[in-house]
């Protein structure tokens, strides 16, 4: 096969989403608008190819392609199968919400193509890559967070463009910068130049690019759109912002600081990791209280950040960075997904006291929930017990004993929001006579009347998530065990 074959198939999971969103939009135009769900699944066959397709690669050894602009690795193979298997399971997930609706195709394809940008953030091995990258994970997100078109969904849009659109002009100034300072955008030839360039100009480029992928993470302190427009869209659409552009934005800082920001006059570790810390503490200091489940979930993601970005803060010191990131990606991936689902089980019920009346006579589905959030905490024996388990590891070798500590702290902290859901779901809520006046964050829609109106779809994504995420922390720790004694 010629060389030119062989840099086409390496990218062979990213053209196999490609092509399930291109051939998605000319199916559906050819579709009755009653039976748009065949787009549904070929959508879905497309995700489930490109995961087999990158699990197959993944054991290969790592390659540059196209000029060094596209790596693949195992931290992009990871990002690949977590992200298609993400969209696929989120494609089901909306599914009840998008039914019937005029643009049900559009919302499909705009999410496959908002996971191929989640993956090419992972893969950039070019700052010009990176920023397109960025723009590809970024508008599809923009048209989704409004999906619905109702006032909330529209204020969530434009909440979510404007400060991605600062962001963004951010970090092409971080990029011009960079290039400035050291006349190329490759990463590896950053690596090189980086060191002995102008400590002005790197202080800003460095600054810049970070503000670009940190807003993708929904790190502090560009994460002020989180909670609004997580609030302000759909349950299952709130899943896939909060989910997939994080994935690819942590790889995304994972590379940089493990490739051109390495060895720069600058301690940029120390300010992920105050970052980390400050995104951590925050997030779960907003969260004690709220009620509606949402926002919770909200700041609740802001906090996951935190512990995602210790492990980029050492990417460069430890080699113990790169497995911490997988599991723990996976782990919050799984975990994220099936907490949301849990919302859009009870669409109607925002606040806690609702969800927990129109859940009453569900108690499987409570269960299920008390699994993926005491995973979100990192409870035994769980995927994100796993992960921050190996995070913490990878911190406390590469020198960050005082955000280990930090972490730890948190952790325990975040315990109790997560409690006053949970508590009330269990002890049972006596529904209140519904009244002519709504009080702010219900209304009709969050009524004792919602009770028993639970969705079926996201209950089985739910009780998926609770034992997906149980299987891969018990097979991520006898993993990480057998790798541990093997060293």
């Amino acid at each position: 096969m010629s060389e030119g074959g062989e840099r086409v198939l390496a990218l062979l999971p990213e053209l196999l989403l490609l092509l399930g969103a291109v051939g998605g939009l000319l199916l559906g135009l050819w579709t009755p608008q009653h039976r748009q769900g065949r787009v549904r699944l070929l959508v879905t066959a497309a995700c489930l190819a490109s995961a087999i397709a990158a699990a197959v690669a993944l054991p290969e050894p790592a390659e540059r392609v196209f000029e060094g602009t596209w790596v693949v690795d195992t931290t992009t193979g990871v990002v690949r199968i977590v992200v298609a298997l993400g969209v696929a399971v989120l494609v089901w997930l909306a599914s009840a919400s998008l039914a019937g609706h005029p643009r049900e195709t559009e919302a499909y394809v705009l999410m496959l193509l908002g996971g191929l940008g989640s993956i090419a953030l992972a893969a950039s091995g070019d700052l010009l890559l990176l920023v397109a990258a960025y723009l590809l994970a970024s508008v599809p997100l923009y048209a989704l967070a409004g999906f619905a078109k109702d006032s909330a969904g529209v204020e969530a849009t434009m909440k979510y463009y404007l400060m991605g659109a600062f962001v963004g002009v951010l970090m092409l100034v971080g990029v011009a910068a960079v290039v400035l300072a050291a006349g190329t955008t490759g990463y590896l030839d950053l690596a090189a130049q980086l060191p002995e360039a102008s400590p002005a100009l790197l202080a800003v480029g460095v600054l810049g690019v970070l503000a670009g992928v940190a807003f993708k993470a929904g790190a502090v302190p560009v994460h002020f759109w989180v909670p609004d427009v997580t609030a302000g869209t759909t349950p299952p659409m709130a899943a896939y912002i909060t989910t997939i552009p994080k994935i690819g934005a942590v790889a995304a800082a994972f590379r940089l600081l493990a490739e051109p920001f390495a060895d720069v006059p600058l301690d940029v570790p120390l300010l992920v990791a105050v970052i980390a810390a400050v995104s951590m503490t925050l997030g779960n200091l907003a969260a004690f209280n709220q009620n509606d489940v949402l926002r919770l979930l909200a700041y609740s993601t802001v906090s996951q950040v935190g512990y995602l970005f210790m492990v980029v803060a050492v990417a460069a010191r430890t080699d113990l960075a790169v497995p911490a990131l997988a599991i723990y990606l996976a782990g919050y991936a799984v975990t994220n997904i099936g907490a949301f689902a849990a919302v859009a089980a009870a669409p109607g019920a925002r606040t806690i006291t609702d969800w927990a009346t129109t859940v009453g006579r569900h108690r499987w589905l409570v269960v299920s929930l008390v699994v993926c959030l005491l995973g979100m905490v990192g409870t035994p024996p769980t995927a994100v017990f796993v992960g921050k388990l190996a995070v913490f590891a990878a911190a406390w070798d590469g020198g960050l004993a005082w955000l280990v500590v930090v972490a730890a702290v948190n952790t325990v902290a975040s315990l109790f929001y997560y409690l006053r859901w949970i508590a009330p779901a269990f002890t049972g809520v006596t529904a209140a006579p519904t009244t002519g006046e709504s009080t702010p964050g219900t209304g009709s829609r969050t009524a004792a009347g919602t009770a028993r109106k639970v969705q079926p779809g996201p209950m089985v994504t739910l009780h998926a998530a609770a034992a997906v995420s149980l299987c891969l922390g018990v097979g991520a720790g006898l993993w990480l065990g057998a790798a541990t004694n093997g060293m």
